[in-house]
């Protein structure tokens, strides 16, 4: 099980798809920067789309956080390029191709039953620390606002109250 303040599984060269070309990535390369990495269930689904758009929306503003995203599913390199190719061109950050299903297993959100990744989403900090930690149903996308809004609030380093807002008065230092 993982814990929050512990260190986030490591992975190393894992296929992905990212812009036009595949790549090997591994969670070293983000070394020093805030990570969010995301678990979807299928390539060519209904949800997924949704969140994997929302996060190409918002990625600037991950960025200008000193924030990286990579989503991952258990679908193949290839069946990212053909997806994202046809449908999601908009998509510009890393989607890793999680064949061997370690990594979802690592990060405890394999689908033992189809193979599948339960949607779960996963805040890293720049010494490779998991911060936050969401797992949710397959049939109910995630809030890439809200992903946005508690990153900007452990990045505060100030207790922040529910439904606190960047600018908002905080409740002191952690």
């Amino acid at each position: 099980m993982l814990n929050i303040n512990q260190p986030a599984p490591g992975f190393k060269g894992v296929k992905a798809y990212h812009q036009g070309e595949f790549k090997d990535i591994s969670l070293s390369d983000y070394a020093g920067r805030w990570v969010v990495l995301f678990f979807y269930p299928r390539d060519f689904t209904f949800v997924c789309p949704t969140e994997l758009r929302g996060f190409a929306k918002h990625e600037e503003d991950f960025k200008a956080l000193n924030c990286d995203i990579l989503a991952a599913s258990t679908d193949s390199e290839w069946s990212h390029k053909t997806w994202l190719e046809k449908d999601l061109p908009e998509i510009k950050y890393p989607v890793l191709a999680d064949t061997t299903q370690v990594l979802a297993r690592d990060y405890g959100v394999l689908n033992e039953l189809d193979g599948s990744a339960d949607r779960g989403l996963f805040i890293i900090d720049p010494e490779g620390n998991i911060k936050y930690i969401v797992v949710s149903t397959g049939s109910v996308g995630r809030s890439v606002t809200e992903t946005l809004r508690v990153l900007k609030a452990i990045q505060s380093g100030d207790l922040c109250p529910m439904e606190w807002e960047e600018g908002e008065t905080t409740l002191g230092k952690a």
